[in-house]
């Protein structure tokens, strides 16, 4: 167990903070405060917390994954490529973390809720859920089927609203302050050319996220979405040509694309109930400055 700070993070100072000369009074001085590394730790640790990553096994979830098990939760991937998951759960487990995959269909609800009931059966409950699985697709409007319709709202929106609904209700119910991280998007922010089903799917994702986080901030729980700028995964690799790449990038400050590690910071704000006590209903855009550009 390491040294607190002199104060809990998730309370006030136990003196008020006021205006002028009198709050910097308030404020401890610099040699009271622990050391950079301790506080760091406490600051993000996620030890005794159980995560649930939908779409761990993927590119983007996986660094999540990982990432969350080397702070400390215990962390269990769901997905369908069992091969992948079982990588990603063997790699977390050398690093020396703990994690499990389970080979779940998110668009079914009762796959949810067999994953729910059995980590219930060991006595927890999900503290941390990610929903990060995706489908895109790259068909001019005109041409878009019925059936890529559905399939891309079905992977990206109704999974979504699936597992918020399963694990959301499981963590009411236990009295857990969770925390839930919503892979967003920026085309659901503003539509980006040749994915239309997909921006839908992702701007959806973002109401729902804010609505959520309205209905359950008096239970403590913190629902917020993730909009990555341009990270290389298997959803977008089809639609990466070489003119499109050459625009993506003109219109990227930092002249080049995320890496999925890049993500991790961002995740850990949001998943620690003491970094990131206050943030709730935000939709976070790690972009490398996409967002900023205009002309």
């Amino acid at each position: 167990m390491i040294d607190r700070p002199p104060f809990p993070l998730d309370r006030p100072p136990p003196v008020a903070l006021r205006t002028g000369e009198e709050s910097a009074a308030a404020v401890p001085p610099a040699h009271s405060l622990p050391a950079s590394a301790p506080f760091l730790v406490d600051l993000f640790d996620l030890t005794g917390r159980t995560a649930v990553v939908i779409g761990g096994e993927g590119v983007l979830g996986g660094a999540v994954a990982v990432a969350l098990a080397q702070a400390g939760a215990s962390v269990e991937i769901a997905g369908l490529h069992l091969e992948h998951g079982r990588q990603r759960t063997q790699l977390i487990e050398r690093l020396g973390g703990r994690a499990a995959f389970h080979p779940i269909d998110a668009t079914r609800r009762e796959d949810l809720e067999g994953l729910r009931d059995r980590l219930r059966a060991e006595g927890r409950t999900c503290d941390l859920l990610i929903n990060a699985a995706g489908v895109n697709a790259s068909t001019p409007f005109l041409d878009i089927s019925d059936e890529e319709w559905d399939r891309i709202l079905n992977v990206n929106l109704r999974s979504v609203r699936l597992t918020c609904q399963v694990f959301g209700q499981a963590m009411i119910a236990a009295k857990v302050k969770g925390s839930i991280i919503n892979f967003a998007s920026m085309s659901g922010i503003t539509p980006l050319s040749r994915v239309f089903t997909y921006s839908v799917s992702k701007a959806g994702v973002i109401n729902l996220t804010q609505n959520l986080a309205r209905e359950w901030a008096p239970y403590g729980i913190r629902v917020n979405a993730l909009s990555p700028g341009f990270f290389p995964a298997e959803q977008n690799r089809r639609i990466l040509t070489p003119d499109r790449v050459e625009s993506i990038l003109r219109h990227t400050p930092m002249n080049r694309f995320g890496e999925p590690h890049e993500l991790i910071g961002a995740v850990l704000l949001l998943a620690s109930h003491r970094a990131g006590s206050f943030v709730t209903g935000a939709n976070m855009i790690v972009d490398g400055g996409f967002s900023a550009m205009t002309i």
